[in-house]
């Protein structure tokens, strides 16, 4: 039995598949509806495709071309098999690149160059990551390409018109951080597409603009909860969280402290005390955890809103 779970919508569709089928399951014939990268999470399962045979275990990563017919099989399944799958949109499949034969791949095994990018997926889809699934999924995709193409990730100049651009959308962010944003939306402010706009602004500010744009979230929510007596509730509705666990989570992974606990300390504890609570969350983790996304180390096991 496979259940399938939307995360996100719109060009780039995120999926969580669960599959507990076992040896016994006769296996079916299905068809990709369009282009796909999955990774996978957990467990193992064959795919058929194309005439050719693979044998997919976590880490691994499914391709998926439009038109093509498939099948999955589970001869050696004991524990049940789980995907984080990104569907691409033609728009997208465009700007990361590639050709066509790229996404008759099939399947890859793991390799350190995806794993990693999977393993920040998944922290995002079990909320566990400040990142967008639509950056990761891009990120992923654009990843799959260059290793499948065997293109180097040379980092490239920045001119001052870049910088500015970059600087110009950072403003924007912030001032509209309580506002629901997505990637397309960020991205026309300056007039670049997402995906030239993702990189752009993560190679010149060193975090992605989703990061940018929780931290923009977070500094204006530890202003209000020094300063104002809103209701915690409130002030997560405020500055753009949409839900408080999801608010609360985030704040208390910034701040050390949960945002009562952080009210109360600055409000109780000495001057200098409330001025360190505040410069702690003004700086937002800066200490590399999800700056880079592409450099972090695999852990074991839509749209930039909230």
């Amino acid at each position: 039995m496979i259940t399938a779970t939307e995360l996100q919508a719109g060009p780039i569709r995120v999926v969580d598949y669960r599959c507990s089928a076992g040896p016994a399951e006769k296996p079916f014939t299905e068809v990709h509806t369009g282009h796909s990268v999955s990774y996978v999470r957990k467990g193992t399962f064959g795919y058929r495709v194309g005439g050719a045979s693979y044998e997919l275990v976590a880490g691994s990563v499914l391709v998926g071309h439009p038109g093509d017919e498939f099948m999955c099989t589970h001869d050696h399944h004991v524990c049940g098999d789980e995907c984080l799958a990104f569907h691409l949109s033609p728009g997208f499949l465009e700007l990361v690149g590639g050709d066509k034969s790229n996404w008759r791949t099939g399947g890859l095994p793991p390799l350190p160059e995806l794993m990693v990018l999977g393993e920040l997926a998944q922290a995002v889809a079990s909320g566990r990551s400040d990142a967008g699934l639509d950056e990761v999924g891009l990120w992923f995709a654009s990843r799959f390409v260059d290793v499948v193409t065997g293109r180097s990730l040379v980092p490239q100049p920045t001119t001052g018109r870049d910088r500015r651009r970059a600087v110009e959308a950072a403003m924007w962010i912030a001032a509209h951080s309580h506002e629901d944003i997505d990637l397309d939306k960020a991205a026309g402010e300056v007039a670049l597409s997402p995906f030239h706009f993702l990189r752009l602004f993560s190679r010149v500010l060193g975090v992605t603009p989703h990061q940018y744009l929780v931290r923009s979230r977070l500094r204006h929510a530890a202003w209000l909860l020094t300063d104002s007596e809103q209701s915690v509730t409130d002030v997560a509705l405020e500055v753009g969280f949409a839900d408080l666990s999801n608010f609360v989570r985030t704040f208390h992974r910034a701040a050390g402290l949960s945002p009562r606990g952080f009210r109360q300390a600055a409000r109780t504890g000495p001057k200098n005390d409330r001025k360190i609570l505040q410069d702690r969350v003004t700086a937002l983790i800066d200490d590399d955890r999800l700056i880079h996304p592409s450099s972090r180390k695999s852990s074991p096991c839509t749209t930039i809103s909230d």
